[in-house]
């Protein structure tokens, strides 16, 4: 139900913001130009030495894909506006015969969020808008909770992910399968997670809530709006923020999950209602033409195609992150982008993830006016980074300083493991001494909030509520638009019940809690995996 959308701006978790502490919001404060010297500064790396890492980096492609760390890969990396390496390895979906190759389109979940801020850079670069542009001007009808920011937020915060909005708001909404206006609509309800300006918070809903604010004043959507101010113009012709676009190619990646320590490709993500976050589907032959324009600062084909300011706006360090998980490296966030220092100098990248199953990685280094993109079919898998880490270590230093891929797998199995082993220490099994429930009459009926929408608790059978592994009455959950998104209840103890809202994490299991009124009836429902920011709570209606 709500989307785990497992990486969460390129390498940091939910915790990253808290173990920075003060020296992050500190560092968050400095200006830019400071913080272009708190770091190696890379120089321009000869030709020989980049030709020299590709078959090792080749190599190494391969050997991932040998060693099932991931079903498929495509691979492209560009150094001085040239694409020197573009290739394919093993499978488009587990157990077929299907290649991947260079024009295979992946989904490419949060690494969309750079693509689309030079869409933005773009519209700006033709005065369509400003990074400054307040939302309030640009769209009266987008709101957050409290007045003042949502009288003042403007493109450039919520590209920063610096409005206040909780990270996940509006993921659980496009899980149960609300559309994006509706999701837009109802952020006005979400308590902020900081004060305006004052946190970080990674928000796929609020990304797209400027991207589409920021398109507005053409009068098309945002969809066309991409194709028209980047892909079309670079060529990028398998390129698209529609997912239609991309379930319609037949050279396509599936998604892939592990199932009994095997990779299979069971589960679909329809992403569209947060295109310009994480909807855009791409090639390694188009997303080279893509990097090209970065590492040239807005010209392509010796063309401007966007302003300089425009697109570099997009680079400067705005928001702290704290560091880097498995590098150490000072992260912070621009426009779209994550900005990091590191051994090898200043870098600007984006990591995505689907928990349904996808992979990707860009990154950057542009004073050695070099880039890679990583394109896997999987999740968990830290391939992606471990790769990229490997050849830049090659490209720099000559060698490989330590084996990248194990660590970023680490960093990618445990995202999910904290919240997994605590559901199972709650609700792996039910008291030996849990009271039964009551009729299954009394849970039954209609629930709604203004946040979650309506919820219809459904009785089938009759008398008792089965228990686990017994006979008797059973009862779904169902909720979303026409109540499509439905979930068998597994009773827990008396007035608590479980269900599994993730398809790709079936050991998660979730609470869902009734309060009984006087006249011996559920007056309310809770439901845990909706109730992060107190908006869990459904009344009932009759």
């Amino acid at each position: 139900m709500m989307r785990r959308e497992a990486e969460r701006g390129g390498h940091g978790r939910k915790g990253a913001r808290a173990r920075a502490g003060m020296r992050a919001t500190l560092l968050a404060l400095l200006p830019a130009a400071v913080l272009w010297g708190a770091g190696a500064r890379a120089e321009p790396v000869p030709a020989e030495r980049v030709t020299a890492a590709l078959p090792a980096l080749a190599e190494m492609a391969r050997k991932a894909v040998s060693d099932g760390g991931v079903p498929g890969l495509a691979i492209v990396v560009v150094h001085d506006d040239r694409v020197v390496f573009l290739e394919g390895f093993g499978l488009r979906e587990a157990g077929r015969q299907e290649r991947v190759d260079a024009d295979t389109v992946f989904q490419l979940a949060s690494m969309s969020k750079p693509i689309s801020s030079t869409v933005v850079a773009a519209l700006v670069s033709d005065k369509v808008v400003d990074w400054g542009s307040r939302v309030a001007e640009l769209d009266p009808t987008f709101q957050l909770h409290d007045a003042y920011p949502s009288q003042q937020v403007t493109v450039r915060d919520l590209f920063a992910h610096r409005s206040g909005l909780p990270g996940d708001a509006g993921n659980e909404l496009e899980g149960l399968g609300y559309d994006r206006a509706t999701i837009l609509d109802r952020l006005r309800l979400v308590p902020p997670s900081s004060s305006f300006r004052a946190g970080y918070s990674y928000s796929n809903f609020g990304l797209t809530a400027g991207a589409v604010a920021a398109a507005t004043p053409t009068g098309k959507p945002w969809e066309e709006v991409a194709q028209e101010k980047l892909y079309r113009r670079l060529g990028m012709a398998a390129t698209s923020s529609r997912y239609a676009d991309f379930i319609a190619k037949d050279d396509r990646a599936e998604l892939h999950v592990r199932v009994d320590g095997t990779w299979a490709a069971k589960l679909k993500r329809m992403p569209d209602a947060q295109a310009p976050a994480g909807g855009v589907s791409s090639s390694a032959r188009d997303l080279g033409q893509w990097m090209r324009l970065e590492l040239a600062q807005g010209l392509f084909g010796g063309q401007r195609l966007i302003a300089e300011d425009a697109l570099a706006a997009t680079h400067q360090p705005l928001m702290a992150r704290g560091r880097n998980p498995v590098t150490g490296a000072a992260s912070f966030y621009g426009l779209g982008w994550n900005v990091e220092f590191d051994r090898h100098g200043v870098s600007w990248g984006h990591a995505g993830a689907f928990s349904l199953g996808a992979r990707t990685l860009v990154t950057l280094y542009p004073d050695s006016n070099i880039g890679i993109v990583v394109l896997a079919n999987a999740f968990p898998t830290g391939v992606p980074e471990g790769l990229a880490s490997s050849f830049f270590d090659l490209v720099f230093e000559g060698k490989v300083t330590r084996d990248w891929i194990p660590a970023w797998d680490a960093a990618y199995a445990g995202l999910f493991g904290p919240a997994i082993e605590a559901a199972q220490k709650t609700y792996g099994a039910p008291p030996k001494d849990a009271a039964p429930a009551l009729p299954a009459s009394a849970y039954a009926g209609r629930y709604a909030n203004a946040y979650i929408g309506p919820a219809e608790i459904v009785a089938t059978g009759g008398g008792a509520v089965a228990s686990a592994g017994g006979g008797g009455a059973a009862l779904e959950l169902r909720l979303g638009p026409d109540g499509k998104a439905r979930f068998p209840l597994t009773h827990f103890a008396r007035d608590v019940f479980t269900y599994r809202p993730a398809p790709e994490m079936p050991e998660l299991p979730v609470g869902v809690s009734f309060a009984i009124g006087p006249d011996g009836r559920a007056a309310s429902v809770t439901i845990e995996d909706l109730d992060g920011f107190g908006l869990g709570t459904l009344e009932r209606v009759e």
